[in-house]
């Protein structure tokens, strides 16, 4: 509850809050964001993530600097910062490791593997090993479904994919990033920190070369696609002249 009421603040408890840490540079990104927009309000969801880019977290100070940029109150940014996970309420490590315990991955063992992660860093759901922000510093949260469960279990560092794992490997990925090596993802780009991350969110691409390098598809993903090529397999078309069913009245 604490937490909750402490993000869901007012106008009067947020009048004093100080956005200075936002500075020239941040606010000149915020107009571009805004300008892709032909709403000002339809810009706040990058710009929660440029906010979260620089502190590591969608502060009460964060809030504020969205609610002025784009005309809206305190209250409507943090109704939209609290619907989505993806906003955290508190600082984040240099990395966000986020392992996938929904259905599938749990029975194929994502389940163990958030448990010898929790108790290699000693946390729980949401919580850091290490100062947040600092080199080598984990944030660790169970997720749902990752889209990925014909690789599962899987899990995402900063939301880059590490596929088919095992608690053991689990673990030496995340020494790996507690000695401040940044391990290849197993699909996509190069692995960036969770600031990183967020500011290619709100849709920042500060060498869009390099983090649009590296493979972004799986063999298992792509099986049921070759082995239909390599029997001649085909959908039935439809007929032009097919009918359609009626469209239901609106009542």
């Amino acid at each position: 509850m604490t937490e909750q009421f402490e993000f869901t603040t007012t106008e009067e408890q947020t009048g004093a809050v100080d956005t200075s840490v936002f500075g020239e540079d941040t606010r000149a990104e915020a107009k571009q964001i805004i300008a892709r927009y032909p709403e000002s309000r339809s810009a706040l969801l990058p710009m929660l993530h440029l906010v979260q880019s620089v502190q590591g977290h969608v502060s009460p100070a964060g809030m504020k600097f969205c609610a002025e940029e784009l005309a809206l109150s305190v209250a409507e940014v943090s109704a939209v910062a609290t619907f989505y996970t993806m906003y955290k309420r508190k600082p984040c490590g240099q990395h966000l490791v986020s392992v996938c315990t929904n259905t599938m991955c749990a029975v194929l063992g994502g389940d163990a593997i958030y448990k010898a992660l929790g108790e290699h860093l000693d946390v729980g759901h949401e919580g850091t090993a290490g100062e947040p922000g600092t080199e080598g510093s984990i944030t660790l949260e169970h997720a749902e479904c990752l889209a990925a469960c014909d690789l599962g279990p899987v899990l995402q560092v900063n939301y880059e994919y590490y596929d088919n794992q095992t608690p053991e490997k689990a673990l030496e990925l995340v020494e790996a990033l507690q000695r401040g090596e940044k391990p290849a993802p197993t699909r996509g780009p190069a692995l960036s920190d969770f600031r990183g991350a967020e500011r290619q969110l709100a849709g920042f691409f500060d060498d869009l070369d390099e983090t649009v390098t590296g493979p972004s598809q799986a063999t298992e993903t792509n099986r049921g696609a070759s082995l239909a090529q390599d029997r001649g397999w085909t959908a039935p078309s439809m007929p032009d002249d097919a009918e359609l069913p009626p469209l239901p009245e609106k009542k």
